[in-house]
């Protein structure tokens, strides 16, 4: 399942759903039925062989129960906001007056049914502008809305899905509406939309391969780290050496030694990280 929003992530997983075992179904129907024909003066002990009528109508049965008992679990999952999907979770996230957005993952729609609760409040709060500004358009993969300082303007920061998070004019624009809507802009508000300011972070590393390796694996190596970077950073996503050695580290590398940046950098709420150029030194060959 995809990553679930806090407020869903940390909830024990619910007592209403059954953890079902096929072995347990039948100790249980086995144990019945013998329980019968004692009750009936017979003292009948199930064989184990596979052509015992008995033994056939219990596995019939346990495997039907089996069925029945794991549709009822997906039945309850369908009405619980952290484990509902696809229509299911249309029809739960209506129920907040909100609505799938064209294209819009359901781990997206998740989150913004969450944001949805927690700014039911018709005043200017955190989660409801974002709320709405998620809402605005689905390529808006993240906003970040807050102050600075005593300056009431409210600020959101825009993170785009495309373009490399940067969020262009017309996206803008459709949030900017968005928010300004009389429904939804508190009266006494004065709102500015803007693309999230991004920081270029460069990377630098030296490299040492296994003696089999071809030096072309340094491109692999670069391509990898872009694509995970594409894919994971995003507002307040801090860049930490840990994972950019992680994610430098494929088949036929040996070590990765981080040179820059020189510590973990951390990143503001309001910000993201924009990879800068990649140079990665091969020092030499080891085991």
């Amino acid at each position: 399942m995809a990553e679930l929003p806090a407020e869903l992530a940390n909830l024990p997983l619910p007592v209403i759903i059954e953890q079902i075992s096929y072995e347990d179904r039948y100790a249980a129907f086995r144990a019945q039925l013998v329980a019968i024909f004692a009750a009936a003066g017979i003292d009948y002990d199930v064989e184990d062989l596979e052509t015992d009528p008995a033994q056939i109508l219990l596995q019939t049965a346990s495997y039907s129960d089996l069925l029945l008992r794991q549709r009822i679990n997906e039945a309850i999952r369908a009405n619980l906001l952290a484990f509902a999907n696809g229509s299911d979770l249309d029809h739960l996230a209506q129920f907040y007056d909100v609505t799938r957005l064209t294209g819009e993952t359901d781990a997206a729609l998740r989150v913004r049914v969450v944001l949805a609760i927690r700014g039911r409040s018709t005043g200017g709060t955190e989660p409801r502008y974002r709320s709405v500004a998620l809402g605005a358009d689905a390529r808006v993969a993240d906003a970040a809305v807050y102050t600075v300082g005593r300056d009431p303007t409210v600020h959101v920061a825009v993170f785009s899905t495309d373009n490399a998070g940067v969020a262009d004019v017309a996206l803008l624009a459709k949030v900017d509406a968005a928010l300004q809507a009389p429904a939804v802009r508190m009266v006494n508000d004065r709102i500015v939309v803007a693309a999230a300011s991004r920081v270029a972070m460069p990377v630098t590393a030296n490299v040492w391969l296994l003696p089999e390796t071809s030096a072309a694996i340094v491109d692999q190596m670069t391509a990898k780290l872009s694509a995970a970077w594409a894919a994971q950073m995003g507002l307040g996503r801090d860049v930490t050496r840990s994972w950019l050695i992680a994610n430098l580290m494929i088949d036929g590398v040996q070590r990765v030694e981080i040179l820059a940046p020189a510590a973990d950098v951390i990143v503001p709420f309001n910000q993201a990280a924009a990879l800068g150029a990649v140079t990665l030194n091969t020092i030499g060959r080891a085991f």
